[in-house]
This record gives structure tokens, sequence and C-alpha cells, in this order.
């Protein structure tokens, strides 16, 4: 049984388990509440907090998600509550001396993590704030300072905005929580960048994935079971084309729920993993549901709940449902709602998880004949003003205005207006990149784009400070150049015409000729020697010959 105290005013969550005693720190903040130009900011105090714990004899640790932070911890009492009063005290004294080798930290471990396309996915979801952030790298890092990050502790990492959950015989004594006085912080809004669903983008990943909002439900979390079973069944067992086929179920936190499958394919199977995946959506929207498979699906969940530290195990999640609001069942009301569950119930969810999918296909795929939508790599509007072609005959222009700024391209125009721009990236050789609430992004670079100084000011002037992020120098072989064909250098005599150019041309001219006379000749004669057309065979191979080096060398001169 769970039951619910407090501890220096922390509302705490207590659950009895076996074994080593087990406790976790949960805030109600995560990589969503934070805006693009910060990106980075909880995951880098999230690393401070952690450093004074130094290496720990006991397991320790923590982790940033989209919308909460967890310090969690197990071992003997005296080591859990060291460790938790540490958290807390660090969070009120960062060791900032360590900021810049922390944020280097960082970005080694972003560049060493695998795969992103669920990230990916939320950023053509929502655009580039809320839930679309986990998409970005940690954009905010150079930028990030001091007061940056006690600002943020301070406004999020709060005894009111915090629950702590207990897997043990209860709170042990002496354990203590000092954190400052706050205020309980609401979910980030929903935003979103899909003008329609359901709708697809493609990939050069390879992979097929299907992301969908659901509400929330015990519905809605058989249907991802029974999803993942039918995508196993059919993309690898039946037709073999798919090594990892699965699905699963994610509470957003509010009365929505994200459902994730995914099917990987190599090249060659590409086209076939798609059409099966997609008839697997389509056969379950229509209700094409097999009754053992919502059994299966509902005994594993039965199962899990016969555990006996059940209680212990679901103290994380109920945890979050208290910081987000959201009612928490009994495991008995769970039990009873998994047996009540049917498969119209799960139809239910497969209809309403289509009309809100995005489908990511491999590179060279659509799926409008499956009825989704491209999802827009466009803007509908591009803002007035001059268009300055690039550099290159690529077909881009840039246009400034006080409103915003578009890059024409032959396939649309890519707008960002400066009121609607979530980051705008600067480097110090002039380089600027803008990237829209929608994600669209538009990156000036001053090699390949003739923009006059005083409409590059026009952009300085409309973005708003806070959401510019200087970059540090960049190695001039990452700077991209354009470099124009010059003229070469006149000579002394023409250009074009060297001393071995005119050889081959005279060696050319005279051969053809002197071979010409020399053909009309023998075709005179009522005799002629076998040497005699042999002569003409060379002077013809020789001058031919000299032809064409003369050729080679004109054009290599131009």
């Amino acid at each position: 049984m769970i039951k619910q105290t407090e501890v220096d005013g922390v509302p705490t969550l207590v659950a009895p388990m076996s074994g080593p005693l087990r406790a976790g720190l949960v805030f109600r903040v995560g990589v969503a509440d934070e805006p693009l130009s910060r990106a980075g900011i909880t995951h880098l105090l999230e690393h401070l907090a952690l450093f004074r714990h130094g290496l720990a004899d006991h397991e320790a640790n923590a982790a940033t998600g989209l919308i909460t932070t967890q310090f969690f911890t197990q071992g003997a009492e005296s080591e859990v509550i060291t460790y938790l009063r540490s958290v807390c005290q660090s969070l009120g004294d960062l060791p900032l001396d360590r900021l810049e080798t922390e944020k280097s930290i960082l970005r080694t471990e972003r560049a060493g993590r695998g795969d992103r396309l669920v990230d990916a996915m939320g950023l053509w979801r929502y655009g580039s704030r809320g839930h679309g952030i986990a998409g970005y790298p940690e954009l905010g890092l150079p930028r990030l300072t001091a007061e940056d990050l006690g600002s943020w502790a301070a406004t999020w990492f709060t005894r009111d905005n915090a629950v702590l959950w207990i897997a043990g015989e209860g709170v042990p004594a002496g354990l203590s929580l000092p954190l400052p006085q706050g205020e309980r912080r609401p979910l980030p809004p929903i935003t979103s960048a899909l003008p329609a669903t359901p709708a697809y983008f493609a990939s050069e990943d390879g992979q097929v994935m299907f992301d969908a909002v659901v509400r929330r439900s015990t519905a809605a979390s058989l249907y991802g079971a029974v999803l993942e079973r039918e995508l196993f069944r059919a993309l690898r067992q039946e037709d073999g084309n798919s090594y990892r086929a699965g699905a699963s179920y994610h509470p957003r936190g509010d009365q929505f729920a994200t459902l994730v499958a995914v099917a990987d394919s190599l090249p060659e199977k590409q086209d076939a993993v798609l059409g099966g995946f997609v008839d697997v959506l389509a056969k379950l929207k229509v209700g094409r549901i097999e009754q053992s498979d919502v059994d299966s699906a509902r005994d594993k969940a039965l199962t899990a709940l016969t555990d006996p530290d059940v209680d212990a195990m679901r103290l994380p999640g109920m945890a979050v449902n208290l910081l987000t609001g959201y009612p928490s069942q009994s495991t008995e009301q769970l039990r009873a709602e998994l047996r009540a569950v049917s498969a119209q119930d799960v139809h239910a969810v497969a209809v309403e998880a289509m009309s809100t999918g995005l489908l990511l296909v491999p590179a060279g795929h659509t799926a409008d004949w499956a009825g989704f939508v491209p999802a827009p790599t466009r803007s509908d509007t591009a803002v007035g003003g001059t268009v300055h072609p690039g550099l290159r005959e690529d077909g881009t222009g840039i246009a400034v205005t006080a409103e915003g700024i578009t890059m024409t391209t032959p396939s649309g125009p890519l707008t960002v207006l400066f009121a609607a721009c979530s980051v705008m990236l600067t480097w110090p050789d002039g380089a600027r990149r803008l990237i829209g609430h929608d994600a669209i992004t538009v990156h000036v670079e001053p090699t390949l784009h003739t923009v006059p100084p005083q409409e590059l000011a026009l952009i300085d002037a409309g973005v708003d400070p806070e959401v510019v992020v200087p970059m540090p120098a960049r190695d001039p072989e990452d700077i991209p150049a354009f470099v124009p064909r010059a003229p070469r250098p006149a000579s002394s005599g023409t250009s074009r015409w060297s001393a071995m150019t005119v050889i081959y041309a005279l060696i050319a001219t005279a051969s053809l000729v002197f071979g010409l006379v020399l053909l009309v000749k023998l075709i005179g004669q009522a005799a002629s020697s076998v040497s005699e057309w042999r002569a003409v065979v060379v002077l013809w191979i020789a001058g031919a010959y000299c032809a064409v080096q003369f050729v080679k060398r004109y054009r290599r001169s131009g």
C-alpha cells in the first residue's frame, strides 16, 4: 500500500519494498520548460548538483526528462540521507567554477548519444518550443551564465515544486531536504507545427516510425501492446524484413499520452517494411483486432501487477502524477480497468491514433498514398523587400524587412518572423541562423549571400536579444566558401595559344591537308602502291592525334 506524508514540506510517497532502500527526489521541470535559447540549462544544473557528491559506493544518479528532473539513489539509510541532503544543498550552492567544464561534458554526452529519432518526431509535431525542444542540440549552452543557473534553480528546484518517493520501510530518521520555498509549476503549453494530421516526413535514417497523441487511458496502453504484437508478427516473423519492430506508450503529463512505434529495415527492404507497417496501422484502424492479442496484452499487464513490490515500482510514475495534478489509481483500480478493456475500446484508440498520427518514412518514399499529408517543410508566406540572390547558382536568395527574413528557394520560401523567432545563433564571422517557432530555419552565410549591411542590421535589431546565442568562432575549414572563377591574366601574345597549342594546330592542319592531297592523287592514278596508301593513313592518324591535343589544350587554357 502506498502512503503519502511529507518531509520538510515536500510531499512524500512511501511504499514497502524488499532489498535496499530506494528513493527519488522529482522536480517538475524538464527540457520542455526551457526556451530554445536556454536549451540545456536543466541538464547542466543537474550535472553541477551532482558534482560534489563525487564517486559513490552506492547507486546514485540523476536524469533530466521532458517535464521532470529526478535525483535517485539506493543503499543504506545513511547513504540515502546523505545523498538527498547533498543534492538539495548543491542546488542552492552550485559549484560554478565547474561551469565551462560541465558544458564541455554535456556536448560530449550529446555527441555520444545514439538513436534520436523519437526526439525528432517531437520537433516535427511541436516545433521549436515545449516538447519539441528535445529534438535540438542543447543550443543554449554557450550563453548560459552563473546568474542564469541561479535564477533557474530558484524558480524550479524548490520544495513546492518537488515530490519525494521512498521504497522501503518508511521515511529514514534524520532525513532532511533543505530546499527553498517556491511554487508548483504548471506544465509547459502544448504547441503545434502540424497544420494537418495524419502527416508524414522523410528521413535518411531508413527506419519507419509512427508517433500519435491519444487520450491517456488503460485502453490506450493496451493498444500500444497490441500494435507491438502486430508489427512484430507481420514485419519480423512473417515477412522477415525487420529486426526491431515494436511500440510503446508514454504518458505526456497531462490528459494525453504519446504512442510510438518503430521498425528498422535494410535499404533493399524499405518499400516492403513501409508497406507492411502502414498495413498494420490500417488493419487496426478498421477494427481487425484479434481478441487473442488483447487478451495476451492484458494478461501481461496483469501479471506485472502481481509482483510483491508492485506498489514500490509504481512510485516514480505516481510522483509525476502528483506533480502534474493527474489522478493516480490504486493497484486494484488499475487491475479492474485492465479487465474491463474490450477489443472495441482498443479499436477506438486505433482510430484516434491514426487521426493524430505522424509517420516517418525512409528518404525517397512518400505516404500520401496511405492518406498521410506531407508535413510542411516550407513557409506559407514570404516577407517583402528586395530579394538578394546568392552567389551560388542554386536559385536561392534572401530578403530582409523589419518584420522578418525569407530565404527563397526553388521549392518555396523559408520565413522566420522576428516576433516568432525561438533562437538566433550568431558567429564572429557574421553568419546567423534563425529558427522560428514552427521549426523553419534560415541560415545567412556572409560568404554565400550578398545581403547589404543595412539589411543585416535589420535582423539584429528585430530579434529579441534574449533569444540570441553567440557561438564560438568556427574553424576556417567549416566556413562554406564560394570562389568565383577568376579570369586568367593576359600574357604577351594570346591567352589561349601557348607554343605547344600552336604546334599541335599546325601539325594537325598540315597532316590532314597533305593526307587529303595524296588521297586525291592516288584515286586519279591507274595503279598505286601499298606504301602510298599507308602514307595516307599515317598522315591522317597523326593529324587526328594533334587535333585532339589541340582541342584539349585550348579548353584547359580557358
